[in-house]
Parts: C-alpha cells; structure tokens; sequence
C-alpha cells in the first residue's frame, strides 16, 4: 500500500470513528412555522369533543448511534388548547377542567425508550416519562416513532442555505382524565373519561 493510499484509509477510518463518537445531537421543537401540534378527542355518549394544541416547545436528545437513549422534554401550553365551540373553549381552560391560569404547561419528559427497533433512520419503540398535567404527574409508557432526517432542516423551513438536521416525532395514545384529577367521574355523558392524543412534532438541530 503506497503512502496515499494508507493515507486515506486513514482519513476514511477517523471519519468513521468520529461519525461513531458524535454522541447526541439537540433538537429544539419550538417550531418556527407553528405547524407542531397535539390533538384531542373525547367520544361520550352525548357529545364528541375535538380540539388541538400549538404552543410545544422543548429540546429532545438524539443519538443516532444510540436511539435508545434519547430523553428530553416536551411542554405544551395549556393557553394554546382549542376547541370549536367558545362556551366549550371556556370551560376547557377553566378552573374546574384544566386551571390554564394556574396551570400554564403541560409536560412530558422522555426518561427512556424500551423495545427499540431502528430501521433506515426511522425508530420505533415505547417511550416511558413522566406526564404532568394540571399539577399531577404520572409516569406513561406510549408507543412512538420517531425519523431521524439528516440535513432535512432547511428544506422544512423554505431556507435552503440552513444546514441542519430533522427529527419528526409521532406518538398515538390515551390518558385517563380522572388520573389527572380533571372533574373525576363528572359529566360523563358529554365528556368522556377517555381522552385520545395524537403528536405530530418536528424539532430542529442546526449546524
């Protein structure tokens, strides 16, 4: 092997070890265009009630190399919950259901994933954390999946000259509102025990 050569298998060898040793990269999910959002539903027998929330911020680290240990945290703004109806809406981030003005976050903070299967930059797996929701935190397991996209950052913002990466985040379950202490065993005719949440977040990493 001349000397070029053996230079670079060098330089292909410390590229490697270097991509292998990056460790986790920061992903902020303030998004810029204010596409991420949580959506609701409650299906009683009287009333179906569906609405969504925008305001998400948060920073979830992400190591390729290692997706099982992502952690991190995401907080909706309890303000930023809508629904169609306005009486509905008011009593939505009143006192007696969500408390919005003594309660102005909802958080989710990511300790592991379990059952990791990772498959050309798309991770799936069960997310377990800790849900804090109108004062009361309780530690939920839900499934996600999570698509690491490499240099896609620019081209989700329309800012081709913006190199960085993109990490999507898609997760689908339900929570109990008597576990959160939301008007327990109240109004079950209209509004369900059951509330179904469905993410869809996106969070950027620049470089």
């Amino acid at each position: 092997m001349n000397r070029f050569h053996r230079f670079t298998a060098l330089a292909s060898v410390l590229a490697l070890a270097g991509s292998l040793s990056a460790g986790p990269q920061s992903f902020d999910f303030k998004d810029p265009k204010g596409v991420n959002n949580v959506q609701f539903h409650l299906d009683a027998p009287l009333e179906s009630i569906s609405g969504q929330g925008t305001g998400i911020s948060g920073t979830v680290a992400f190591d390729a190399a290692r997706p099982a240990a992502t952690t991190g945290r995401i907080v909706l703004a309890t303000a930023s919950l809508t629904v169609g109806n306005p009486t509905m809406l008011e009593h939505l981030q009143g006192a007696n259901w969500l408390d919005a003005a003594k309660h102005p976050e909802i958080l989710f903070e990511l300790k592991r994933l379990d059952q990791v299967v990772a498959n050309n930059g798309v991770v799936k797996g069960e997310a377990t954390g800790v849900l804090t929701l109108k004062g009361v935190s309780k530690e939920v397991t839900v499934p996600v999946t999570i698509s690491h996209l490499p240099g896609k950052l620019g081209a989700r913002l329309n800012q081709p000259d913006l190199k960085g990466d993109l990490l999507v985040v898609r997760a689908q379950f339900a929570i109990n509102r008597s576990d959160f202490g939301i008007q327990p065993g109240q109004y079950a005719d209209k509004v369900s025990e059951r509330i179904d949440l469905t993410l869809s977040l996106a969070g950027g990493a620049a470089q």
